[in-house]
């Protein structure tokens, strides 16, 4: 399902076309100044970590850690060093130790390349806002001591950044997000299923995208949910699509994911019902990761990157 903006737009038969050019705005510069505020934003989250009950994000498994974690039977073969003798003394039950054991917490972002996420009519684009998420949530897992892996796709899995890990590797991952292109039709599913196949390290999947697939985002998201991955929906949306008051009289319009051309007269209250169409939308996105457990944040593009990572932060979307 695709909203305005269209990927083109005829004002009559004889009218030109009009169709907006690839590019690179200002805002996907990553210069010193952007650095420095990464930083700025990595200490503010460490405050916001140092509030709750962990301060960092890890996750655990069972090996040959410190923590305690649980007992098991002994069976033959078993290294007798972990064998709990205080237990056996007191039941004569021989049982092992089993500890925890903690591994970095890796933080996939799966990032929405298609062509609807380069759309728009001001400086800024969903893809470009985007991509400073991506880099600035990044930026502080790598900072976590984390990794972090950049997962563009559209209608597949694009070429991807591998796992990294260091906070002097952030300026690979700029070169990387700065390559990246919006084009082509979104297929979540099918990328949802290569990802889930391709990575066996479980972790945090971080989804930026408009969500506008035509064949829905249901059951892309519950296979990232059902592979073991913590996921974090961030809803990306351009205000123009709320009120396309451009948009006027008899018009061909051509949907930007599928390509499907309709003919349409637009008049009051055709953009009344398309905005309560979008905002049902919204909320049935909405209503659904909060079923499934699955975090949640929308925001306009035309919100500074700052203030949208901050909210992420103080909703505890993103620092557990």
């Amino acid at each position: 399902m695709a909203f305005w903006p269209f990927r083109k737009r005829v004002a009559a038969a004889t009218a030109p076309v009009i169709e907006r050019a690839p590019r690179h705005t200002p805002s996907r510069v990553f210069d010193e100044a952007f650095l420095h505020r990464l930083e700025s934003l990595y200490l503010v989250s460490r405050k916001i970590a140092a509030g709750r009950e962990h301060a960092e994000r890890r996750s655990k498994k069972i090996g040959s850690g410190l923590e305690f974690a649980d007992h098991r039977d002994y069976t033959p073969g078993d290294d007798i060093r972990h064998l709990d003798w205080q237990v056996y003394a007191r039941t004569e039950k021989m049982l092992l130790r089993r500890y925890e054991e903690e591994e970095d917490l890796v933080v996939y972002f799966l990032l929405d390349a298609s062509r609807s996420m380069g759309m728009g009519l001001g400086e800024v684009t969903k893809l470009d806002l985007a991509i400073r998420l991506a880099a600035a949530l990044g930026y502080v897992a790598l900072a976590n001591l984390d990794r972090m892996c950049v997962v563009p796709f559209g209608d597949k899995i694009l070429e991807r950044m591998p796992p990294t890990r260091g906070k002097n590797q952030i300026f690979k991952v700029f070169r990387f997000l700065e390559g990246i292109e919006a084009g082509g039709p979104t297929s979540l599913e099918e990328a949802a299923r290569k990802f889930v196949h391709q990575n066996k390290r479980r972790g945090m999947v971080v989804v930026l995208s408009d969500f506008y697939d035509p064949k829905g985002y249901e059951t892309a998201l519950n296979v990232l949910r059902y592979h073991g991955y913590e996921v974090l929906a961030v809803h990306l949306f351009d205000e123009a699509e709320l009120t396309p008051e451009a948009l006027r009289g008899d018009l061909s319009v051509i949907d930007c994911e599928t390509g499907e051309m309709k003919e349409v007269t637009i008049t009051p209250r055709l953009l009344a019902k398309y905005r309560e169409v979008h905002a049902r939308f919204s909320d049935t996105l909405r209503d659904f990761c909060k079923k499934s457990q699955i975090g949640y944040f929308k925001t306009p593009i035309q919100v500074p990157y700052d203030d949208v990572v901050l909210r992420i932060f103080r909703s505890g979307g993103f620092l557990q």
